[in-house]
């Protein structure tokens, strides 16, 4: 049975996210701040709303893709989103903010008679645009098997424990893609100064132990210096914020993720990087090395 959802947020992940939907069949209203970016999905079928809480009203399913916790929170009880969604909806925050956040969001909607599951992504936007999304998702499980039918349009979705857990985990996910940029850049420049072939070395590591999706990805964009934003520096570098943030509420350290933050700041603050792709912290690695740093953004 398709099922009427509304999108708020059509950024570089949402956009495609609603293309997604729309090719599965279902009913989608959409809404973005910028209007203009949410604008092209009406030939495409979507019904565009002129405000939030416009979008989410008869809803069945209400999905938010956002910057980050505090704008979650913002449009959602700010704004009139919260008390225009119907009871017995689910909110569906598919944005990347902190478990404690999301906890508190699913309180507040319970006692609406709303139903919430926090499901970030993973996977970029090539992810995004092939339905092929990792989604990590925290709740309960017959909310989160009653919408399955709306996440599979999107990617891969599993829970993996209760409301907050997804968030932790794409944290842990985050942390793990931050720490691979670093290592693969330092790994490309290592090869490229020894006079290695970079093609020649991403192929010969291919289905290797050290292989992954960043090696052969983010090392070509390193390689070429393509820095074109799919996942941007300053995005990486909230979620290791709160990937620190919420070590600290757990009273543990993270010294990799510490490390690689400081460099992701460097990058944004002394290099005015933060609207590239996250592998652009190859730049800041050349700058340290005093190499040439103009990339192709």
């Amino acid at each position: 049975m398709n099922t009427s959802i509304a999108l708020l947020g059509t950024g570089l992940m949402g956009l495609p996210m609603a293309r997604r939907l729309l090719g599965a069949g279902h009913q989608l209203t959409v809404w973005n701040r910028d209007p203009s970016k949410a604008a092209p999905l009406a030939s495409e079928g979507a019904r565009l709303a002129g405000s939030a809480a416009e979008a989410v009203k008869d809803a069945t399913h209400i999905i938010t893709m956002l910057t980050d916790g505090t704008i979650v929170g913002h449009v959602l009880f700010e704004t009139g989103v919260a008390a225009a969604i119907s009871p017995g909806a689910t909110v569906i925050d598919m944005s990347s903010i902190q478990p404690s956040q999301a906890r508190a969001h699913s309180e507040r909607l319970s006692k609406l008679g709303i139903f919430h599951l926090d499901a970030p992504v993973s996977g970029g936007t090539g992810g995004a645009e092939t339905g092929t999304l990792a989604i990590m998702a925290g709740g309960d499980s017959q909310v989160f098997d009653n919408a399955a039918g709306v996440l599979e349009a999107m990617g891969r979705a599993i829970r993996v424990g209760p409301t907050g857990a997804g968030q932790l985990a794409k944290l842990a996910n985050q942390a793990i893609v931050g720490i691979a940029i670093g290592a693969v850049a330092e790994a490309t420049l290592l090869v490229s100064e020894g006079g290695g072939d970079l093609d020649a070395f991403r192929a010969a590591l291919a289905g290797g132990f050290a292989d992954s999706t960043i090696l052969q990805v983010h090392g070509q964009r390193m390689q070429t210096h393509d820095f074109a934003p799919r996942g941007r520096v300053s995005v990486q570098l909230k979620d290791l914020d709160n990937v620190l943030s919420e070590a600290r509420e757990l009273g543990i350290k993270l010294p990799l993720v510490e490390a690689v933050r400081d460099r992701f700041v460097r990058l944004i603050d002394d290099l005015d990087g933060g609207d590239l792709d996250h592998s652009a912290l190859f730049v800041e690695l050349l700058d340290i090395n005093g190499r040439s740093t103009t990339p192709r953004a």
